[in-house]
């Protein structure tokens, strides 16, 4: 049942994350994605369940979840493009936001993928070295190296040359306050 809630849990906010992410506020004096408040809780779950049952039952969470946004992925552009009925009065709003969506999508499965990967890696390495002591800093340091490797990634995929101001500099400049924000 644990572990049932806690598949549920990520795949869920890995989930949202992608559908919410859009949002762009103000926060503290920067502005950031909602999804920045969501991304820490799910290698957080992965480190608990590579923790308690494993490494393997963490690669079934992962690829299971990104299975799951694969199919997302492909609703979401099928269904953005279908035309809507007469009484459906917001297809141009529900494209712009559901088709600008896509590319972040991309962007989420492929740095999800990465920074996934590596954090149960690190991790492992460190519980390794560690002789399976020290959880607080082999979680806390697989989770920061891995957000490093999950927000760069993202932000290069959904963000680099979508508009000329979107330079490889300008990218870094967004990444580094969604890291330390992570």
């Amino acid at each position: 049942m644990r572990l049932s809630i806690l598949f549920s849990l990520f795949t869920g906010i890995i989930i949202a994350m992608n559908l919410l992410g859009g949002k762009i506020i103000n926060f503290l004096g920067v502005d950031v994605s909602v999804a920045i408040f969501m991304a820490p809780i799910t290698f957080l779950v992965t480190d608990v369940v590579e923790e308690v049952y494993g490494k393997e039952k963490v690669k079934e969470f992962l690829f299971s979840t990104l299975i799951t946004l694969f199919v997302v992925f492909g609703f979401t552009i099928v269904f953005a493009k279908l035309n809507p009925a007469d009484r459906f009065l917001f297809d141009a709003e529900y494209k712009t936001i559901f088709l600008s969506s896509a590319r972040f999508i991309l962007a989420s499965i492929v740095a999800f993928l990465f920074g996934q990967l590596n954090d149960m890696a690190v991790f492992a390495f460190l519980k390794k070295k560690s002789a399976g002591k020290h959880l607080w800093i082999r979680n806390n340091l697989s989770t920061m190296i891995s957000q490093a490797v999950d927000t760069l990634l993202f932000m290069f995929i959904a963000f680099y040359h979508l508009a000329p101001k979107f330079t490889a500099a300008y990218v870094i400049s967004l990444a580094i306050p969604y890291y330390l924000f992570k």
